[in-house]
């Protein structure tokens, strides 16, 4: 992979990234980037974000959203559940369509976006009041992804979570995790 300091994560512009030449091989991911994220941002419906290169600031290497999402305490499992308060619905941050550029796959790229989506869903639980991060796994090569990067599955589903107090350990104690 190329070097993290020459990557940036930046809110998707319209104008300025070519969505149009970004494919993941996931047709619904790349759909979604290319023909219903613009309304998303501007309905404010999702923050969606790209992933480029300093020098190559139009070209979008990876993508992912980010939404405020509310889950049933019921539906969360117990090691999940210990840091969480005692609501009808627990806030959370949905990271959604989570995509990387098939011509960079293979290079970890992907586990680079997700900590630098988990790193802005950190940063704004404390604004918006998250107790967690919330995936859905698009197939079990993703979930596998996310397992693999901490995430507790939630029983008979492709949900996954993150407590943010496994995420504020990641980021206290894990290096290279900004």
């Amino acid at each position: 992979m190329s070097a993290v300091k020459d990557l940036r994560v930046e809110p998707l512009d319209v104008k300025r990234h070519d969505r149009a030449g970004f494919s993941c091989g996931v047709e619904s991911l790349d759909s979604y980037l290319k023909t219903q994220a613009s309304q998303d941002v501007r309905r404010k419906a999702n923050a969606v974000f790209v992933l480029v290169r300093l020098d190559e600031p139009r070209t979008i290497l990876g993508s992912f959203t980010l939404c405020a999402y509310g889950l049933a305490p019921g539906a969360i499992p117990n090691e999940a559940r210990r840091h969480l308060p005692r609501y009808p619905l627990v806030s959370a941050t949905l990271i959604g369509r989570l995509a990387i550029a098939t011509s960079q796959q293979g290079q970890g790229m992907g586990g680079a976006l997700l900590v630098r989506a988990l790193r802005k869903a950190y940063e704004s639980a404390d604004i918006v009041g998250s107790s967690m991060v919330v995936v859905d796994a698009i197939d079990k090569r993703a979930a596998k992804f996310y397992c693999a990067h901490g995430f507790i599955r939630l029983p008979e589903s492709p949900r996954l979570v993150l407590p943010m107090a496994s995420i504020n350990t990641l980021f206290t104690r894990g290096p290279g995790l900004s």
